[in-house]
């Protein structure tokens, strides 16, 4: 994949959001401390925001498609007007290998650890993925981050527990330190 652009590939639940399980509606949405601002400073630097998100709700019937498309809708419309900021695409999977239901049980390239959908994003956005960064609080985020070729990787979890060490991921306990790591790493 060679783009024009670098792109922060974002995980959403637990990253930009609180996990309450399955997270359908704006009314349930919460943004985490600090995640909004932190995408607002991550787009200010030039990233392309791209969230990338395992979407099995979707599979098992919890919700729908376009539940899923209006959500995405009220988090762009609210991250533009209270912090000029721009969602370049969001990726999702709807499928799960043992609990979905009917033609989304199945083995997929998009759901995460698979790179599927940042490929995807790279291809019809434009991204450069050795000049991008992934965050994410699973290691499947981070297996997909690597599997693409993209270039630096932030697990958020906590940082004194450190069960996933590896050479090209930081561990963060929020998306909100990321912007001031790639500030730090710069100087």
């Amino acid at each position: 994949m060679s783009g024009s652009r670098k792109a922060a590939f974002l995980d959403r639940d637990g990253v930009i959001n609180v996990d309450y399980g399955y997270v359908s509606a704006w009314e349930n949405f919460e943004f985490l401390p600090g995640a909004a601002a932190a995408l607002q400073a991550l787009y200010r630097a030039g990233y392309q925001l791209v969230v990338v998100s395992n979407q099995s709700g979707i599979g098992r019937g919890f919700y729908t498609e376009h539940d899923l498309m209006t959500l995405n809708r009220e988090i762009s419309i609210h991250l533009r007007d209270e912090f000029d900021t721009h969602i370049s695409g969001f990726y999702h999977c709807p499928h799960h290998p043992t609990e979905a239901l009917g033609l989304l049980r199945m083995v997929c390239d998009c759901r995460k650890p698979a790179p599927g959908m940042l490929l995807r994003a790279a291809r019809e956005l434009d991204l450069e993925l050795s000049e991008s960064l992934l965050v994410g609080d699973k290691s499947s985020d981070i297996l997909a981050g690597r599997a693409a070729g993209v270039r630096r990787m932030f697990k958020v979890g906590d940082p004194l527990n450190q069960n996933y060490a590896a050479t090209d991921t930081e561990t963060v306990s929020a998306l909100s330190e990321v912007p001031g790591r790639l500030i730090t790493r710069a100087n």
